[in-house]
């Protein structure tokens, strides 16, 4: 298999690092960091002009003409530099459900302005003490000439800076509904709080949320179509964790090599080299599983996609814990400092390995779609 990139992809790739080296220091992170949304206006008008922000959907669903790959590229280099704002969350994994689920209709309506970077879209899907994978318990049931909603979402990622919801739950019909629900609707309260790396998060709890009948996506069961954005969701942390164990790898690489110890360079302890040689292997397998993973998001076949994005999701999250963990332990007591960036790579590596699904999840997932079909 050729893994060699197109040179336009190469050269989205470049471009990307380039943008977020000159816009996305550590400083202008920081600054970020403590904002009340967690996220730069500027750097999304930027990102949406430059055309990031549909890289990953065809040219029917009017976005660019790219597709996995482009989003993953994208998503590297943001791993690489901590990006905090939410391309994750709207770019890639709402929009990949509304143009799974929405007829030809409603990707005209919902896409072009995510597209453009005018609205924020997250998928609200996940609820407390369930796996994604799980029927969800939130209802939509018949309210006079409308739907009311009633339920709690946890951990919705970009949530605070969201003024459109994709929120999943089930309709009188028994099937899993995808349903627009913007952010002011009465009932809906929204609790806005930092995950472990930074970004923000939002729990969202519906209390007889009145929408219209015509806010519903699609009319099939929307379950697929959430289980496709998911997949492409989980594919794209992963690559945002490739990124960053690159540069926690770098990073150690280039403090052990300063710092010295009894007169000498800590990079010519032997035992630490024998560390530094299993953290790269480490960086090297989660990048060959990575294309795994991007190989896998074109399988047609539902089951055998999700047995290898769950193999590609525990083997990366483990890999980057190891060397987030390691990187810690090499740099001493600065590495858990917030002044210090390899404390924050490390947060990152952490939120990777837990979100979507822990690596336990996903083994266990793995193994039982290895078996046969019952």
């Amino acid at each position: 298999m050729n893994f060699d990139l197109l040179p336009e992809q190469s050269e989205l790739r470049d471009s990307v690092r380039k943008f977020c080296e000159k816009k996305y220091d550590f400083l202008t992170r920081h600054k970020i960091l403590t904002s009340k949304t967690g996220m730069s206006p500027g750097f999304w008008s930027g990102i949406a002009d430059l055309g990031w922000l549909g890289a990953g959907l065809s040219e029917d669903q009017g976005g660019f003409g790219g597709g996995a790959l482009e989003n993953m590229l994208i998503l590297e280099q943001f791993g690489r530099a901590l990006v905090l704002e939410p391309f994750l969350s709207s770019a890639v994994i709402a929009s990949q459900a509304i143009a799974a689920q929405g007829s030809v209709p409603q990707c005209e309506t919902l896409l072009p302005p995510l597209i453009e970077g005018k609205r924020i879209a997250v998928l609200a899907h996940n609820e407390p003490g369930r796996a994604p994978d799980n029927p969800v318990i939130t209802t939509a049931r018949a309210a006079g000439n409308g739907i009311a909603l009633n339920g709690r979402k946890s951990f919705i990622l970009g949530g605070p800076s969201a003024d459109l919801i994709l929120l999943s739950a089930i309709s009188d019909d028994g099937k899993i509904g995808l349903f627009v629900v913007e952010p002011e609707c009465p009932g809906l309260q929204r609790i806005d709080y930092n995950a472990v790396d930074g970004r923000r998060v939002s729990d969202f709890v519906l209390t007889d949320v009145r929408i219209s009948a015509d806010a519903r996506i699609g009319a099939a069961d929307a379950m697929a179509a959430i289980q496709h954005a998911l997949d492409h969701g989980v594919i794209g942390l992963c690559a945002e964790a490739v990124g960053a164990m690159d540069v926690a790898l770098a990073t150690t690489r280039d403090y052990i090599s300063a710092r010295k110890q009894f007169g000498v360079a800590l990079s010519t302890f032997q035992a630490l080299q024998h560390r530094m040689a299993d953290m790269h292997v480490e960086a090297v397998l989660a990048r060959s599983m990575l294309y795994r993973g991007i190989a896998a998001l074109t399988m047609p076949d539902g089951r055998d996609r999700q047995r290898e994005i769950s193999a590609v999701k525990s083997c990366i999250a483990e890999a980057g814990y190891f060397i987030g963990a390691q990187s810690i332990q090499l740099h001493g007591g600065i590495g858990i400092t917030e002044e210090y960036t390899i404390g924050h790579y490390f947060k990152r590596l952490v939120l990777a390995r837990n979100l979507f699904g822990n690596s336990d999840a996903h083994l266990a997932r793995f193994v039982c779609l290895s078996g046969p079909e019952w």
